[in-house]
C-alpha cells in the first residue's frame, strides 16, 4: 500500500510540475482541461504495479530522427517524465524512413505496448503502421504531426501548427515598411502534415501585404500564380510546397537558397524577408543570404527554439524563432498515457481533421522569441540554461 501511495505521488508531481493547431478542421473548446490526467492516476498507478513483470512495455514512443536537436530533446522529456511516473516505456527513432518506422511499431507492438505515441515520418505512409498497432488492441496518440487517411489515430497531441505559420507571417508583416519588399518562402517536407499547417497560417498573414505589393515574392512562380487568393487549398498550398520545399533538411535549404538567390537579380534582393520553416533551415538559409554582397539586410523567422539558433538570434544572425515547450508538449502525452491506462478518457480541447476523420486533440500554446526575450522566454522559464549562450547580457 505505500509503495501504491508513492507511486501516485510521484505521478502527480511530475505532471504537476511539467505540464507548464487549429487546422483545416473545426477546432472546439472543453472545458475537462487537465483534470482528468490527476483523476485517473490512481488507476493508472495500479496499471503500473502490475506491468512488466514479464519485461513487456506500457508506452512506445516513435520519434522521426535523432539528426535533428528537437527530437533529442522530446527523447529526453518522455524519458525522463515517464520513468519518473513509473511507466516502462522506450523510445525509438526512425530516421527519416518510414519502413523503419514501421518496424519500430512492430517491434514494440510484440513488447506488449498499451499505448503507442508516434511522431510520423510521412503523414500518408504511417497509416498502415497504426492500423497494424490498433489491431493489435494499442491506443495509438499522433505526437506533434497528424496522422493522415485512417480512422487508427485516437488521440491528437500538438502544438497550434497554424499559430506558428502565423506568428513567423506577423513577424514579417510588423516589419516591413514601404512597398517592393523582396520575400522568399520556403517550407518543411511536403509528406508533413504540419508543413501544410505551418504555410497556410503565414500565407493567410503574409498575403494581404503580398496583394497591395509590400511584399514581392521573388523565389516561388507558384505562389506569384495565386498571390491573390487569400485561402489556399490543399492543393493550391501542395504546389507551392513542391517548389519551395526544404524537405526539413539543412543542406536541402542551404542548396534551394543558393540556386535562389543565382536566379535573381541584384534589384530582387537588397531588404530581404525570408519565411524559413524551421530553425534548422532558417540557420543555412541564413547563412546563404548573409554570405550575398547583393543583400543588404535580412529578416528571416524560424520554430523550435533549438540552441543554436537561439545563439544566432542573440547574435542577430537569426530574427525569431516560435517556442515549443517540449516539456508541456510531452507531458500532455503522458497525461493521455494515464488516463487511457487508468481506463478513462484524456482530456481534449480540440479536433483535427485527417482527412478521414476528426481526431480528438490536446493543443499547447506557442511563444514567439526573439533577441529582446530570450532571458524571459527561455532562461527564466527554466527551459536553458544561461551557460548554454554567449552575449545574453
Amino acid at each position: 500500500m505505500k509503495k501504491l501511495i508513492s507511486l501516485i505521488l510521484t505521478v502527480t508531481m511530475a505532471l504537476t510540475l511539467l505540464v507548464g493547431c487549429q487546422s483545416t478542421a473545426t477546432t472546439t473548446t472543453t472545458k475537462a482541461g487537465d483534470a482528468t490526467a490527476a483523476a485517473t492516476t490512481a488507476a493508472a498507478a495500479a496499471a503500473t504495479t502490475a506491468a512488466a513483470a514479464d519485461g513487456s512495455i506500457q508506452v512506445g514512443v516513435v520519434l522521426p530522427t535523432k539528426d535533428e536537436p528537437r527530437w533529442i530533446q522530446d527523447q529526453e522529456k518522455f524519458e525522463a517524465i515517464l520513468t519518473d511516473a513509473g511507466f516502462t516505456n522506450q523510445v525509438m527513432f526512425s530516421q527519416g524512413s518510414s519502413d523503419t518506422e514501421k518496424k519500430n511499431v512492430e517491434t514494440l507492438i510484440t513488447k506488449g505496448i498499451k499505448v503507442l505515441v508516434i511522431c510520423a515520418n510521412d503523414a500518408s505512409a504511417a497509416a498502415a503502421t497504426v492500423e497494424a498497432a490498433k489491431d493489435a488492441g494499442i491506443t495509438v496518440i499522433c505526437y506533434d504531426r497528424l496522422i493522415t487517411g485512417t480512422d487508427a489515430v485516437d488521440y491528437y497531441v500538438t502544438f497550434d501548427s497554424i499559430t506558428v505559420g502565423a506568428e513567423m507571417g506577423k513577424y514579417l508583416v510588423d516589419n516591413a515598411t514601404g512597398t517592393g519588399n523582396s520575400l522568399y518562402l520556403y517550407a518543411g517536407a511536403a509528406t508533413d502534415n504540419n508543413a501544410f499547417l505551418f504555410f497556410q497560417g503565414a500565407w493567410e498573414v503574409l498575403q494581404p501585404k503580398i496583394a497591395d505589393g509590400t511584399f514581392v515574392i521573388r523565389n516561388s512562380a507558384e505562389a506569384v500564380a495565386v498571390q491573390d487568393t487569400l485561402e489556399l487549398t490543399r492543393d493550391q498550398i501542395a504546389t507551392i510546397i513542391g517548389q519551395i520545399t526544404t524537405d526539413w533538411d539543412m543542406s536541402v535549404a542551404k542548396s534551394k537558397a543558393e540556386a535562389n538567390l543565382t536566379a535573381a537579380a541584384a534589384a530582387d534582393k537588397g531588404d530581404c524577408f525570408i519565411l524559413a520553416p524551421n530553425d534548422g533551415t532558417a540557420r543555412s538559409i541564413a547563412d546563404v543570404f548573409a554570405a550575398d554582397p547583393d543583400v543588404t539586410s535580412y529578416l528571416i523567422t524560424g520554430q523550435d527554439a533549438e540552441i543554436s539558433s537561439v545563439q544566432y538570434v542573440i547574435d542577430g544572425k537569426q530574427s525569431m524563432t516560435v517556442f515549443k515547450d517540449t516539456r508541456t508538449l510531452a507531458s500532455d502525452a503522458v497525461a493521455m498515457a494515464v488516463s487511457i491506462l487508468g481506463g478513462e478518457t484524456p482530456a481534449t480541447d480540440a479536433a483535427y481533421n485527417n482527412g478521414t476523420v476528426d481526431v480528438p486533440s490536446k493543443q499547447t500554446s506557442v511563444v514567439v522569441v526573439t533577441k529582446d526575450n530570450v532571458q524571459s522566454a527561455l532562461i527564466d522559464s527554466g527551459y536553458y540554461d544561461a551557460t548554454e549562450f554567449t552575449g545574453l547580457g
